[in-house]
């Protein structure tokens, strides 16, 4: 089983985007375990870093737990060690330390904490639920800041002090806390903590957030548009503003006003690109719904054009 130690060495490595995969669903709504292990197969010779399956955009919140560990199981069988495997992990404590042992007895080597449940905690249950799931299992877990779960600097400091917790995912979006929580970890817990850009379309700020200590983040996009990803990805690595600038203008920013046109569509959106490109996924299940038919078609254009601006930079 994967250290945190071996886990965080590998997370922390740029040599990808960080592939949050789709969950495919056959004509009468099962989960289509062939079609996922072809879509996590594309995405890892594709150039992917990691595999975070059973996610935000894998649709956790729909899975079975049955669902969830067939698909866990799955991703570790296709990415044959190649890269990590880090699986989702939510709802209230009980539950979140069930799918932990679930993704664990799967073969995963990591975890991502998802908020729990509905509730908004004070600091110091929020604290005890992480540490509750980190001690359910020897895998390493990365923490999701968003919605219903947000963290003062002074948490963070106590999750990173925490064993088997070993980054933090942030999907608010305060520049100002995540700098000061860079800075108060970096000041009171030495060594490796990883920060990740977990915001939707996480390229079209990611600029900013490598400026205040966040090299990594997820890439919704890789699992439509992976040559377009891929591309953004080497921009920042290379420090080539020129081209990272042409894909946010003419890519990224077009794709992330479309997304933000139906609730949902940072989930639904990127199966109908998923689907545009080729592979049958499938549609999204309740309560999310599909994309209109005129938004798919722009979506189409916008991957066009993606690719239209990799050819003229050649």
């Amino acid at each position: 089983m994967t250290s945190s130690a071996d886990l965080a060495h590998r997370l922390g490595i740029p040599s990808g985007p960080l592939f949050f995969p789709v969950t495919p669903y056959g004509p009468d709504g099962s989960v289509d375990l062939g079609v996922y292990r072809a879509h996590v197969r594309q995405g890892v010779d594709a150039g992917a870093a990691a595999v975070f399956a059973c996610c935000g955009t894998g649709e956790f919140h729909a899975l079975t737990p049955e669902e969830f560990q067939d698909c866990v199981r799955a991703a570790v069988a296709e990415t044959a060690g190649r890269v990590p495997v880090v699986a989702g992990a939510g709802y209230g404590t009980a539950l979140a330390v069930r799918y932990a042992r679930l993704a664990a007895a799967a073969g995963a080597d990591g975890l991502l904490a998802l908020p729990p449940y509905l509730v908004v905690a004070g600091q110091g249950g929020l604290l005890r639920h992480y540490r509750e799931v980190a001690a359910a299992t020897p895998l390493p877990v990365i923490v999701y800041q968003r919605d219903n779960a947000v963290f003062t600097p002074e948490t963070v400091v106590e999750l990173a002090r925490t064993e088997g917790i070993i980054g933090l995912k942030d999907g608010l979006g305060d520049l100002d806390l995540m700098q000061r929580t860079v800075s108060a970890v970096r000041t009171e817990v030495p060594g490796d903590f990883l920060y990740f850009n977990g915001l939707p379309t996480a390229e079209q700020t990611q600029l900013a957030y490598r400026a205040i200590g966040v090299p990594l983040y997820s890439s919704a996009v890789f699992c439509f548009a992976p040559e377009v990803a891929l591309a953004f990805h080497r921009a920042l690595v290379e420090d080539d503003r020129a081209t990272a600038d042409r894909l946010l203008d003419g890519f990224y920013r077009p794709f992330v006003e479309l997304r933000a046109r139906g609730r949902g569509y940072a989930v639904s959106l990127v199966k109908a690109g998923v689907r545009l490109r080729g592979l049958d996924v499938g549609e999204v299940r309740p309560p999310l719904h599909e994309p209109d038919e005129d938004h798919v078609k722009q979506l189409a254009q916008i991957i066009e054009r993606g690719h239209a601006l990799l050819e003229e930079a050649r």
